[in-house]
């Protein structure tokens, strides 16, 4: 089924997020505690979403994407995740950071259309390795979850955020999976050397490589912003535009996506992430323009001030949230 009519729109945004995916990174990157900001700048949007707790990814699903006594040393804290250290209160979270991401792929095929999961630290994640603030791949735990379950045959991954996703490049090389995995980053066909209006002129035809994918995995980066201190190339409107490419790109397909947010570091004068959400606030506002058809900005924001978001477990039992 195609989407982008008015008939073919969804309510709400389905959303999954949990506090256990929440956790002090104790360094430099802000993405696991960022989850909690993400949630409530994304209220504060008045775009009517549907926040659903996710499943945790067991251990065997991990093993899915990553060496056996990687998995086991990490959950024991026996060696150190990506952020460089041994901390319980990330490994504890870890489960629920890839759970979000398998569990908005499976919403994303469900619904035809679209899913969120306000997670990173993803794409540095290698077969046997952590690294770059990525400890497991949720990425990669999530497409090998779905064709080692049959529920799809091959799983477009689009990494846009600023830095070549190493990781998952490892982890298809080492499982052999490069006919039911298809992985994009802008670094493959720039080598570095961006250059944002070519970019955005060829992203349509970059996501029309997609077409025969069940389901596509979107990393939304923020770091890819001019101002922050790990990316520089686009703007805050190219950023935008992107989100808005892409979205439109995949439901004109009408191929199922699922996305995360990745990268951003900048920070204000008051030391907040405030810069970095409110990428992620575009994020959301494109993919509601195109999956709800609602019309972004503040005027949207005014009109749709007085929502609630609900929130519910996977099995749809209704539990209310006050936005």
């Amino acid at each position: 089924m195609k989407i982008g009519t008015s008939q073919e729109t969804l309510d709400a945004i389905p959303v999954f997020y949990t506090e256990k995916m929440v956790a002090d990174s104790e360094c430099y990157s802000p993405s696991a505690g960022k989850p909690i900001a993400v949630m409530a700048a994304w209220q504060e949007l008045g775009i009517p979403l549907t926040v659903y707790e996710p499943l945790p990814v067991s251990t065997k699903q991990l093993e899915y994407a990553h060496e056996h006594e990687y998995v086991s040393d990490v959950l024991a804290c026996r060696t150190s995740n990506g952020f460089g250290n041994r901390s319980a209160a990330i490994a504890r979270s870890l489960p629920y950071t890839s759970g979000a991401m398998l569990s908005a792929a499976r919403e994303a095929i469900a619904n035809g259309r679209v899913a969120a999961a306000p997670c990173s630290g993803f794409h540095h994640a290698g077969f046997s390795h952590g690294g770059g603030f990525c400890t497991f791949n949720g990425l990669m735990v999530t497409a090998m979850t779905l064709i080692n379950e049959g529920v799809v045959s091959r799983v477009g991954i689009i990494d846009f955020d600023q830095h070549w996703g190493d990781g998952t490049h490892d982890i298809i090389k080492q499982l052999g999976v490069t006919k039911q995995v298809r992985h994009y980053h802008p670094y493959m066909d720039f080598r570095g050397n961006y250059d944002a209006p070519r970019f955005l002129r060829e992203l349509p035809s970059i996501i029309e490589q997609f077409a025969d994918c069940d389901v596509v995995l979107y990393q939304a980066g923020a770091d890819p912003h001019i101002d922050d201190p790990l990316g520089g190339w686009l703007t805050t409107r190219e950023l935008q535009r992107r989100d808005y490419l892409t979205f439109r790109k995949l439901a004109e397909l009408g191929i199922p996506v699922a996305w995360n947010l990745a990268g951003g570091y900048q920070r204000d004068a008051r030391d907040s992430i405030r810069p970095v959400l409110e990428i992620h606030e575009n994020t959301m506002n494109e993919c509601a323009r195109i999956y709800l058809g609602r019309q972004t900005g503040e005027a949207t924001r005014a009109v749709l001030s007085s929502d609630r978001i609900r929130v519910t477990d996977q099995s749809r039992k209704d539990i209310e949230l006050c936005g």
